[in-house]
């Protein structure tokens, strides 16, 4: 706390961040295709052809009974899964749909060319230029959930943004959950690894929300990530993930670990059909539970170093199956999540160059739900504050280029054209005068002071203007309004859910 108070002081002297206004972008363009509708429809086959002929294994009893019920043939583990099965399912999850909030002010809409951006999910590690790298706290949990509501280019209170390493693994979910609805308005994600963390982030959810649990489950409030065990395998927490997610009507991303070379095919081709094959299984176990419940096909196939057999991200091949992968959620009509990724180290160059790569192959790739938009580092494994910051810059920039262009007398600027004439400059003309302070976008990071200017304010890079930026965002953070009653039931909640254990059982 101390260093944030310093920060407070430090801070009062320096210019309110300006930032862009609280805004879901739609995708204004027309996503990229790579392959043409003939090969998207190659991939479905033999996608059809995995879940018929190899199938999926199903650790968990009651998704194979589910499944054997609609037809699947099971020996033991495995289960086969014929393309009528999948046909069917195909036909009941909405194409869009709204994401409600603890404030209606920021609900969501996924589906259809609607963006949402969601934060850093899920790493145990996270690094500041000041402290370098360290296991995650439940205090640098809540920091992202702050900067997370803070900044307005992010739309989802998101997970937990890096593991609370500090509390046991049997409450960590309580805390985290809580601190989440205290610190942010915005969508929120659970846990689903065991069904009881499952129902104590819905439950803190609808405390949060002030709703009954019919409400609830009328209205989709929470979100949650399954990741099947690729290849070809569903486990019993994730499995447990999709049946109740699906019977109280939220969302569900189930998203395919594919990287190709290790856990898939080295082909992407390959590794797109393996990801297509597991997503389908996942949608079919949603839909079989409870038709029409919202369902998100998730795309996360990029490819390892076979020098180190290392997970590579931002690649040339992470691209193209980000925008194949929109390719095949359109055909099948779901909303789609995608990732901002990146393998560096360190929040350098290539830091940089690929998250621009995979946050355009995400965007152009029709993505929906862009998980991981700000604060994700190596591959997953550490939550940046600079990179979460320097991700902000990005994603605003994003945001600015799908505004829709104007086309207009006033856009075209005849008078100002006019005014000037041959040779002259437009500073001074009347038309500039009155846009320049809001024509062009103006960066958070990006310095575009002349080389003498820059020097003379002390050269600062990137990093260290990510640094100063993550730190006045914290400065000017203000916690949103909730019921004091609602504050202390949510309290009184987590205090009798964590005296009686939590979830004892850790999968």
């Amino acid at each position: 706390m101390t260093a944030i108070r310093r920060g407070r002081r430090a801070d009062a002297a320096h210019t309110p961040i300006q930032q862009l206004p609280w805004h879901q972008p739609q995708l204004t363009l027309e996503p990229s295709r790579i392959l043409s509708d003939d090969q998207i429809e190659a991939i479905h086959r033999q996608s059809m052809k995995v879940l018929e002929d190899i199938g999926m294994d199903v650790l968990l009893p009651e998704a194979r009974d589910i499944l054997q019920k609609a037809g699947a043939r099971v020996s033991g583990e495995r289960v086969r899964i014929g393309r009528d099965i999948i046909d069917e399912a195909l036909k009941t999850p909405p194409s869009e749909f709204t994401f409600h909030a603890r404030n209606p002010a920021h609900n969501v809409q996924i589906g259809g060319k609607w963006i949402t951006f969601a934060p850093v999910g899920g790493p145990p590690n996270c690094s500041d230029l000041d402290r370098g790298r360290r296991p995650g706290t439940l205090e640098d949990a809540g920091n992202f959930v702050k900067l997370s509501q803070f900044f307005n280019t992010v739309h989802t209170a998101g997970g937990a943004s890096v593991d609370a390493l500090d509390l046991d693994a049997s409450v960590r979910h309580l805390h985290i959950t809580a601190n989440k609805m205290r610190y942010s308005d915005k969508v929120p994600f659970i846990y689903s690894t065991g069904r009881a963390r499952l129902f104590d982030g819905l439950e803190i959810i609808r405390i949060a929300r002030g709703v009954s649990q019919e409400q609830l489950l009328r209205e989709p409030s929470a979100y949650t990530v399954i990741n099947t065990n690729s290849p070809l395998k569903l486990d019993t927490p994730m499995a447990m993930g999709i049946i109740e997610m699906a019977r109280l009507n939220q969302v569900c991303v189930v998203t395919p670990f594919t990287l190709a070379g290790a856990m898939a095919p080295v082909t992407i081709i390959g590794a797109l059909v393996e990801q297509n094959a597991e997503a389908l299984a996942g949608l079919a176990l949603s839909q079989l539970t409870n038709p029409g419940a919202p369902f998100v096909y998730g795309g996360f196939t990029s490819n390892v170093d076979m020098k180190s057999g290392a997970p590579a991200f931002g690649t040339p091949e992470y691209m193209k199956a980000c925008i194949i992968g929109g390719q095949l959620a359109r055909r099948y009509k779901l909303p789609y999540r995608t990732s901002n990724t990146n393998a560096a180290n360190s929040v350098d160059a290539q830091a940089a160059y690929e998250s621009v790569f995979s946050l355009w192959g995400a965007i152009m790739g029709g993505g929906n739900v862009i998980q991981h938009a700000a604060g994700w580092m190596e591959g997953g494994l550490v939550a940046s504050y600079e990179k979460f910051a320097l991700d902000i810059d990005l994603l605003q920039m994003v945001q600015e280029y799908l505004k829709p262009m104007i086309v207009d007398d006033d856009a075209m600027a005849f008078s100002a054209i006019q005014e000037v004439g041959p040779g002259g400059h437009f500073f001074g003309a009347q038309h500039t005068l009155e846009r320049y302070s809001t024509a062009f976008y103006q960066p958070l990071i990006s310095d575009w002071r002349n080389f003498p200017s820059w020097q003379a304010a002390g050269s600062p890079t990137a990093e260290k203007k990510a640094n100063a930026l993550w730190k006045q965002a914290l400065a000017e953070y203000s916690e949103p309004y909730m019921d004091p009653a609602i504050a202390e039931e949510i309290v009184a909640f987590v205090a009798r859910r964590v005296e009686e254990g939590g979830e004892k059982t850790d999968f």
